[in-house]
């Protein structure tokens, strides 16, 4: 069955997802153009939500599906298929295989999927490879049965759990390692709720975690969020957020909202991410930092932290990305990397040692000297 709240634009889904975004211009909030909801996700009591701010979003197709099936995304050309699948949300049921909140260093203990997929058109994605089929964004509607994993698994873990350096957080879950929930909180609410239930003590000794290239903070800062929710801004020079990271807000404003969100009594947090040696880069992200602690300078009893994460990529995810992106200019070039072994036995192509050696002792020196007091949890 579907259900047509009013007739659909006729802009072709390609075109919408082949437009650049305006650089230094705050977008809309993603507004899909297609909601799909699957059989057993209509039964669960959050989709109510979810499709009730899908409406007030502006919603115009909302698709009841008879199954728990998704078809259909994968007809056309490979460029169609990327441009339907990043119009398209769809509310399902997170299996019990995704339920099981899994090991997620160096960020945090445990991770937690709200969602998979994200609106953002990042020409360095990365779930490019790691997620298979179109790039859908799908909601879990069963967020119940998601944040139930915390109640398994709170005490447990390695990153900060019972650590010296880190333990005062508690058992950590990292909600943004498949999307961006902010991107979509919007639509769904259930980046809210869990930090709401979090807060007031509901899960014990667990702290939430999500980082963002997004700026849409207002209903989160009068939530119950008792301190044990630190958001990250994800952020980066000029030269890397202009060029790569279509669909997303601009640097400054989501300096803005991490200092709104500071000055609620959040935690909060810079993820530099991908740094990349661009031409000047030391200048370029002595002036990020700059801005950043610009923005935190006279917020009482700032909480920040700082984690560091260069561009790498895989073979297959380049191989998606260039499918999606054919004109992109990102360097993805394997003559100027060095190869990595992952734990699986994977390849992943970094910088080069001296490369990477001469910006970690870059980042490290700039970061004490810039912003005092945060501490730099990683450099990866």
């Amino acid at each position: 069955m579907t259900q047509t709240l009013s007739p659909a634009p006729t802009t072709s889904d390609q075109d919408l997802a082949a437009r650049p975004a305006p650089a230094r211009r705050t977008p809309r909030p993603w507004v899909p153009r297609h909601v799909l909801v699957t059989r057993s996700a209509a039964e669960r009591p959050h989709t109510a939500e979810v499709l009730r701010r899908c409406e007030a979003a502006g919603v115009t197709d909302v698709r009841m599906l008879t199954s728990d099936r998704i078809t259909g995304l994968s007809e056309g050309s490979e460029r169609e298929v990327y441009a339907r699948a990043k119009a398209t949300m769809a509310l399902v049921v997170a299996p019990p295989s995704v339920l099981k909140p899994q090991p997620i260093p160096p960020s945090a203990d445990w991770r937690l999927d709200l969602a998979r997929g994200c609106p953002a058109h990042c020409q360095y994605c990365y779930l490019a490879g790691s997620l298979s089929g179109p790039p859908i964004t799908r909601v879990h509607a069963n967020l119940e049965d998601v944040l139930a994993g915390i109640d398994t698994h709170v005490g447990r873990g390695g990153v900060t759990s019972g650590t010296d350096a880190r333990g005062h957080e508690g058992t950590t879950f990292e909600l943004s390692c498949y999307t961006d929930p902010l991107g979509l909180e919007h639509l769904t609410g259930s980046l809210g709720a869990a930090i709401a239930r979090v807060g007031r003590g509901e899960h014990g000794d667990a702290s939430l975690r999500f980082t963002t290239k997004y700026a849409g903070v207002d209903e989160l800062l009068d939530l119950p969020h008792g301190g044990r929710t630190r958001m990250r801004a994800s952020v980066n020079v000029d030269e890397v957020a202009d060029r790569f990271e279509g669909g997303t807000a601009p640097v400054a404003a989501r300096l803005a909202a991490l200092r709104r969100m500071a000055l609620a009594g959040y935690p909060v947090g810079l993820t530099v991410a991908p740094v990349m040696p661009v031409d000047g880069w030391q200048t370029s992200y002595a002036g990020l930092l700059d801005a950043a602690a610009a923005a935190t300078a006279d917020v009482p009893g700032l909480d920040l932290t700082v984690e560091l994460i260069t561009h790498r990529f895989t073979p297959a995810s380049k191989e998606v990305l260039t499918g999606w992106y054919p004109r992109t200019r990102l360097e993805m070039d394997e003559s100027q990397r060095a190869e990595k072994r992952t734990k699986f036995g994977g390849v992943k192509h970094v910088y080069p040692r001296e490369t990477m050696a001469e910006m970690k002792a870059w980042f490290t020196d700039a970061v004490a000297e810039r912003l005092p007091g945060a501490p730099l949890l990683y450099w990866t």
